[in-house]
């Protein structure tokens, strides 16, 4: 009777682990309970209802039947090696650390413990352990890509680019179906700033029919970045119909069919692009180390006589977005700030601040040309990148400067050695040249006090050169 209880609970086991294993969550669940029955103390059965409460979402369920389990076998690698990840998760990296490591001393031959342990030491910052752990992780099982990818990254933080395309390369020959892989050399040649061989690798994923919207995506990235807009956009397309609910990639699709021929982007697509960035959009700028904000405040510190405490103002805030610019300069006796942006979710974030005395959905050549204001500072951050030829809209500014006023912008620069005035960046935006920045704006008829090349933000860990323009309306004696 004993033996055939014994080889129940094992069959309702590994019943239990090919439906977690297969999503079927509903139904591991009552078969779980019946074999935690039979077998209580069985730590293989507290693994399979931690990974399920995990599956569930039930993080404190996972971590009480962890902790419970670990207590009563302080000794079994596999419940150590779950409850790091689990602390991974919940972001706890040093205990995470801790048990990932005691899974390591407890079973010498596991690769995914020295992987898990490599992963956990590179968030930690310590990438020369990582990449021994990790290294071990890759030798005992050469053709896992998931090791393969972690140990690409922590080369990479090590500064050996090189040696991480290799180890993605061998990957790819060891598992050529890992999407992942063919992803992360992609995405590392793009890095590196070698967009053809960035476009090399996604044909070769084509080729061997291993592909979703992620590659197609980073594909078209390395072909705008080469200039080929047209290309960019038959990429951009197809990672569409891969995912054709994601509103980045739909953002990227828009984008490269409004770049194309126009001199800005179109305000219907700025209007969605915006509403659906808005609940992100200030965290992804800050994890971007977005600094035009604080550019801006320094310029104006640099530029502004504030030493009495005399206000100045009103102020217009040209795409306002979120409010971060009015949030940077919001000690300083500037005001009232009126902010103006096309997107009515953007404006609903920055009205939570509470640090503008109006906000207006609308056009900014619309409000230019429109509202008789003449407005002593005008401030446009990030946002004259949406419009490729910047004469209109320098008029219109320097129309509704009085004599002293100031307008101060950023945009995204050209290379040096570029010879048009300005192009396509990618996304909908444009790129200036210096120089035509310069000439533009003496043509509207202001005074150039500053153009400085600065670094705007940071994407995929390069920097994005731009410049932080300082013009003055004829009659500015600062």
């Amino acid at each position: 009777m004993d033996l055939q209880i014994s080889v129940d609970a094992e069959s309702l086991t590994r019943r239990v682990a090919d439906l977690i294993d297969t999503g079927r969550i509903g139904a591991a669940r009552p078969l779980l309970a019946a074999a935690r029955r039979m077998a209580p103390s069985s730590p293989r059965l507290a693994e399979l209802s931690a990974l399920l409460a995990l599956r569930e979402g039930r993080l404190d369920l996972a971590q009480a039947e962890l902790d419970r389990a670990i207590a009563d076998a302080p000794e079994h690698a596999g419940l150590r090696k779950y409850r790091a990840d689990l602390r991974r998760q919940l972001g706890d990296r040093v205990g995470a650390t801790q048990d990932a490591a005691e899974a390591v001393i407890l079973d010498r031959n596991d690769p995914a413990a020295k992987a898990l342990l490599g992963l956990l030491l590179l968030d930690l910052g310590q990438s020369a352990d990582a990449v021994r752990c990790l290294h071990e992780a890759v030798a005992d099982a050469p053709a896992n890509p998931s090791f393969r990818e972690g140990l690409s990254s922590a080369l990479v933080t090590c500064g050996n680019e090189a040696d991480a395309a290799a180890t993605l390369a061998e990957g790819i020959a060891a598992a050529p179906g890992s999407v992942a892989l063919r992803n992360a050399a992609i995405l590392l040649a793009v890095r590196r700033y070698d967009f053809a061989a960035a476009v090399r690798w996604a044909d070769d994923a084509l080729a061997a029919g291993v592909a979703d919207a992620c590659l197609f995506g980073l594909k078209g990235h390395a072909l705008s970045s080469l200039g080929q807009h047209a290309e960019a956009a038959d990429a951009y397309t197809e990672a569409l119909k891969l995912r054709p609910d994601d509103p980045y990639v739909r953002h990227l699709v828009a984008a490269s069919g409004a770049v194309a021929g126009a001199e800005r982007a179109p305000n219907e697509y700025l209007r969605a692009v915006f509403d659906g960035y808005a609940d992100r959009f200030e965290t992804h700028l800050i994890s971007l180390g977005y600094r035009v904000p604080g550019l801006i405040r320094a310029a104006l510190l640099h530029r502004l006589d504030l030493s009495d405490g005399a206000r100045i103002g009103p102020v217009l805030d040209l795409g306002c977005g979120t409010g971060l610019l009015a949030l940077a300069i919001s000690d300083l006796p500037l005001g009232p700030v009126v902010g103006v942006d096309l997107s009515p979710r953007m404006l609903a974030a920055a009205a939570e601040k509470q640090l503008y005395a109006e906000l207006r959905e609308a056009d900014l050549m619309h409000v230019l040309a429109t509202d008789a204001t003449r407005w002593p500072l005008i401030l446009a951050a990030d946002v004259l990148c949406y419009i490729g030829a910047l004469d209109d809209v320098l008029a219109a500014v320097h129309a509704r400067l009085p004599p002293g006023g100031l307008f101060v912008f950023s945009v995204e620069e050209l290379p040096a050695d570029t010879a048009e005035a300005w192009g396509p960046g990618g996304k909908a935006r444009y790129r200036h040249g210096l120089s035509y920045v310069r000439q533009a704006a003496t043509a509207a008829g202001f005074t150039v006090h500053a153009i400085d090349r600065e670094v705007l933000r940071y994407e995929i860990d390069a920097p994005v050169p731009g410049l932080l323009a300082v013009l003055g309306r004829a009659g500015d004696d600062r």
